[in-house]
């Protein structure tokens, strides 16, 4: 089976100056994952939820054990509070990101002709759960792993056979 037979067709894309806040209502609306990114109609990216899940990453604990001075009882609170008005306004505005800030640029992609299977081992060897599909520089569908599973079943289904 080919991916064109397999694919979801005018998949749901967005703008690379989309803000976060639309992708994610995109994501929430439509039950998905991730996101093709346009400039125009060329494909320049990825958003997935993984993406937006690496905002949130905090930094490590610090392993060096240190005794603070006088003077850094003083300055650490200081300092804290300062981060922490930092971290609330950068919090704030992840929401008016630009999608281009945050997305994969390197992005992975099918063709049509290609087969079902072959997109199936390029997820696994990449790691990724969807790949656009492309027709010289235009996006034409979108084939992620419910859709793999889905045309497996069918193909089994369709011969009479249980796909047990």
């Amino acid at each position: 089976m080919l991916v064109k037979d397999a694919m979801t067709k005018d998949p749901v894309v967005c703008a690379a100056t989309t803000p976060l806040r639309e992708a994610v209502a995109l994501f929430r609306k439509h039950h998905i994952g991730g996101l093709p990114v346009l400039e125009g109609k060329e494909l320049v990216g990825m958003v997935t939820e993984s993406d937006l899940i690496s905002l949130l990453r905090t930094e490590r604990i610090s392993d060096d054990l240190w005794l603070p001075s006088p003077f850094e009882i003083i300055e650490v609170p200081i300092r804290e509070f300062i981060n922490w008005e930092k971290t609330k306004e950068a919090l704030t505005n992840i929401g008016d990101m630009p999608v281009k800030k945050v997305m994969t640029h390197r992005v992975i992609t099918a063709t049509e002709e290609m087969t079902v299977e072959a997109a199936a081992a390029l997820m696994l060897k990449e790691g990724i759960s969807r790949l656009p599909v492309i027709k010289g520089k235009k996006i034409t569908g979108i084939i992620t792993r419910a859709d793999i599973i889905n045309a497996v079943g069918a193909s089994y289904s369709g011969n009479g056979e249980t796909g047990v």
